[in-house]
């Protein structure tokens, strides 16, 4: 990559290419690289191999995988060499990417696939109106507020037939008011039109913004980028996790800390697991709460997946967490935007899609009228390697010129993100890979469920190793502290 440094934020383009044009995978990293403000030299250590269609899609899924982990990767680097470490070189595969974008359908534990199927009454319906809406139902108490709102028996037919006496956008809305998870599918132009689409392409790709004074923080001199930083992880399914899972692979100790009460399937759990400590504390009780606030005085960054202010209850809004810990780096992740009438309702990949106009979108390029989902979670890994990005980059802010920092990110952003790569002439045709096909990318290891093949991470570095160093373990396995 060297000497390849486009003047441009891609993050906050507003145009979309068109379909069967995208940019080149240097451009789009170095216009993240823009977006984060990390020192423009760094890009000099990139290499980045491969091209798009890497998988069956009509979007450029290969370049968004291949630039995010490359960046995310590149930050890592920054701040090893800030904290004296060697200068080195990254490299990434842009097939190695895309099929990490898919590392949960590769999980294998004890020689059996470890993922699980979703939902009998999840996935997409027409509705009497002709629209289509997709139905998130892989949380039990999901599946059972959506059962209730259609006075239907849990039964795949039950809710079609429910679904074809109902308007698509006055179910979507009847269902957000509930709690529930439900989509309407939109085509892009419509997204484009609607209150929150519009409120989603003012917001920036990663937001950084300074929350709090604190001196400048250096970090003390570590074998690895991340070595000794510390990461209190409150998330769950795919994005956040992957943000946490991302930091442990470059030497970060990173603390999940969950609760008993709250789902989370398990085959996502050990798969974005992996590298990290893993604690329960439930923060109704307020002894955890004083338990969770000591371990945010010594973290470094703390990461939750909330609808926005809805950890304010506990005490744990970004202001608050600078005044708990000044010189945090607090990374917020959410569905639908950061601001906007839709930024409170509750959303996943999958919705997201639906109602931003993707799976239209890919319908279209295929020929057909009923939804196409992405071959992956695009928006759900992304935003997680964006978040990793945003934190590297916040954490070297307050090396340098101190503060607290607060960094969004959100799944429709990225999204609009993916839609700015512009689209892959022929990308549909491309052949899905099976399990044979990628074993080169798998690695085996130990863990407290079992022996473990999974998907390696992606990113190279030429002077320290990238990987996990602890194995996946279930909930609760540790104690609430630092190591």
């Amino acid at each position: 990559m060297a000497g390849t440094r486009p003047a441009m934020t891609l993050g906050r383009l507003g145009m979309t290419m068109g379909h069967g044009s995208s940019l080149q995978p240097d451009q789009v990293l170095a216009a993240l690289w823009s977006e984060v403000a990390l020192p423009a030299d760094a890009l000099d250590d990139v290499r980045l191999s491969g091209a798009d269609p890497v998988l069956p899609s009509s979007f450029a899924v290969g370049t968004a995988a291949q630039t995010a982990i490359a960046a995310s990767a590149l930050a890592a680097a920054t701040i090893g060499r800030l904290r004296g470490g060697p200068r080195q070189q990254v490299g990434v595969d842009m097939r190695h990417a895309a099929i990490e974008y898919h590392s949960e359908r590769w999980l294998w534990v004890n020689d059996e696939s470890a993922a699980g199927p979703w939902d009998k009454i999840a996935g997409t319906y027409p509705c009497g109106d002709g629209r289509w809406v997709l139905v998130h139902a892989n949380f039990p108490h999901h599946r059972a507020g959506v059962l209730k709102l259609l006075g239907c028996d849990n039964d795949r037919a039950a809710v079609a037939a429910a679904l074809l006496r109902r308007r698509a956008f006055e179910f979507e809305d009847e269902a957000a008011a509930a709690g529930l998870c439900v989509a309407a599918m939109r085509s892009f132009a419509e997204w484009d039109a609607h209150p929150q689409g519009r409120a989603v392409q003012s917001e920036p790709l990663i937001a950084i913004t300074r929350i709090g004074d604190a001196p400048p923080q250096k970090l003390p001199s570590a074998e690895r980028p991340l070595g000794g930083v510390r990461v209190l992880d409150l998330t769950r399914v795919i994005a956040g996790p992957v943000c946490g899972r991302t930091l442990a692979a470059h030497g970060a100790d990173v603390l999940l800390i969950t609760a008993p009460h709250l789902y989370n399937p398990q085959p996502l759990a050990i798969d974005t697991g992996r590298g990290k400590l893993s604690a329960q504390l439930d923060l109704r009780d307020d002894a955890a709460r004083e338990t969770l606030f000591d371990l945010l005085r010594g973290a470094d960054i703390f990461v939750q997946g909330y609808r926005p202010g809805a950890l304010a209850k506990f005490g744990l809004t970004p202001e608050q967490t600078a005044r708990i810990r000044p010189g945090i780096v607090h990374v917020s992740l959410c569905a639908y935007g950061h601001t906007g009438p839709w930024s409170g309702r509750r959303g996943f990949d999958s919705l997201t899609q639906t109602a931003s106009g993707f799976n239209a979108a890919e319908a279209q390029a295929a020929g057909q009228t009923a939804p196409k989902p992405l071959p992956v979670q695009a928006l759900d890994h992304s935003s997680g390697y964006l978040m990793a990005l945003g934190a590297l980059a916040a954490l070297h802010r307050r090396a340098t010129i101190g503060g607290s920092w607060h960094v969004q990110v959100s799944l429709a952003r990225t999204g609009h993100w993916i839609r700015n790569l512009g689209r892959v002439s022929g990308g549909l045709a491309c052949h899905n890979p099976t399990r044979d096909e990628i074993a080169d990318l798998l690695e085996e290891s130990n863990s407290g469920f079992g022996r473990l093949s999974a998907v390696r991470h992606a990113a190279q570095m030429s002077a320290t190793p990238v990987g996990w160093d602890r194995a996946s373990v279930p909930p609760g396995t540790h104690a609430p502290r630092w190591p």
